[in-house]
């Protein structure tokens, strides 16, 4: 018999505790269980699973759907048009799998190597405007400078999106994703789903050797996705492209400024970025939750029951601090022998830009350490701000200085 979890009032906790450090919130929960009944800041009720190992047998569990269609407690989510829903976040196996392989070549890693040396050129740019702006004023925001930009470029180029559109394009998804307000999060929506079927239409006219344009060959010609799925997929590339890799650069130096031990370890052997790379996608990982579940059928979770069509959320944060799988799972090391870790997904979900994610990290950590000289915090670090949901927790600016002379 399923247990009445609505007799009392559920706790909810992403609160103003959570913000000011969810890590220490989500210890809590581990301590507490591994699954926990609350209620979201919006009043949507779901169940939380924090524990590694549970975490981690979710993910792929077939039983769990990311279709809306198997809720029965009304979720909505973000509420997209179709043009935007059909993404492969929203979909399961048959029309999941058809989707992904139209994309899937475009990120193989032989595909993803040939970029390297204008993802080399974007990361070499932007750090000339990082250097300009210490040595003009003796510090530069490293978020709006360089970790914001940089994804954006890459991600942009591949759907050929116009330089001039890709600043709009962030700062829309930014307010969907962290929305000050509902009148702001219906604007961001709108906006986006405006300028995808603009930019799919000037492109049909125009085509070029991008990625959209062999999505829009492979619907125009060769009639295997739908219209919305075209336009959802080039929505989810451009966001999921963008705004998780930005957040792990910003993070991801934060901890390398906050551990000089490690920063050093990585200045003086550069063959250490790949490890250092797999510590920074577990340790500042910028997304608490993946994304939305429903049971299709009543599922056992460390011994308790959830029942089907109800909202879970699987937590990587808490998953990738669990120290029941990583030996003191709150320290920053990038010599650690167990990385593995759930930051880019983990079975039917896998994140297919992984390869890209993980060569713009490598280029971009190496790069910094190597053209900027003295890079250090030029704020302690109690004093920067953070954006933080039960969805994301990112650094919003990170003031660097260094060692340039004007």
């Amino acid at each position: 018999m399923t247990q009445n979890t609505e007799a009392a009032p559920l706790p909810r906790p992403f609160d103003d505790s959570f913000a000011k450090d969810p890590h220490a919130v989500w210890a809590r929960l581990r301590q507490a269980g591994s699954v926990h009944r609350v209620e979201l800041p919006d009043g949507l009720k779901v169940w939380l699973v924090t524990h590694e190992r549970d975490v981690r047998a979710g993910l792929p569990d077939a039983r769990f759907s990311v279709n809306k269609r198997h809720s029965t407690t009304g979720f909505s989510g973000f509420s997209l048009p179709p043009a935007l829903d059909r993404n492969l976040l929203n979909v399961d196996p048959d029309d999941h799998l058809r989707l992904r392989r139209l994309v899937a070549k475009g990120f193989t890693p032989r595909h993803v190597d040939m970029l390297r040396e204008s993802i080399q050129e974007a990361v070499d740019g932007l750090i000339d405007g990082v250097l300009e702006r210490i040595a003009a004023s003796g510090e530069a925001d490293l978020v709006a400078a360089f970790a914001k930009p940089l994804p954006l470029r890459v991600v942009g180029a591949l759907l050929d999106v116009p330089a001039a559109d890709q600043d709009r394009f962030a700062g829309w998804v930014a307010g969907m994703l962290a929305p000050r307000s509902r009148e702001e999060l219906v604007t961001a929506i709108g906006a986006i789903h405006r300028f995808l079927i603009d930019l799919v239409a000037e492109r049909r006219v125009r085509p070029g050797e991008d990625m959209l344009s062999g999505l829009i060959a492979a619907r125009d010609e060769e009639d295997r996705l739908s219209e919305d799925e075209l336009v959802s997929l080039a929505f989810l590339i451009l966001m999921a492209g963008s705004e998780n890799v930005q957040h792990v650069i910003g993070n991801g130096m934060l901890a390398l400024l906050t551990h000089p031990e490690q920063l050093a370890a990585l200045r003086a052997d550069h063959g250490l970025l790949p490890e250092a790379v797999e510590e920074l996608l577990r340790y500042a990982q910028p997304v608490q939750t993946a994304i939305r579940r429903f049971p299709t059928e009543p599922v056992d979770i460390a011994g308790r029951r959830i029942p089907a069509g109800e909202t879970v959320l699987f937590s990587l944060a808490s998953a990738h601090r669990d120290p029941a799988r990583y030996p003191d799972a709150e320290r920053f090391d990038i010599h650690r022998a167990d990385k593995a870790h759930l930051a880019l997904g983990h079975g039917m979900h896998y994140c297919l830009g992984a390869p890209l994610a993980r060569l713009e990290l490598t280029l971009a950590l190496g790069t910094l350490l190597d053209r900027v000289p003295g890079l250090r915090l030029a704020r302690p670090a109690e004093e920067l701000a953070w954006g933080t949901t039960f969805r994301s927790h990112a650094v919003r600016a990170l003031p660097v200085a260094a060692n340039v002379v004007a």
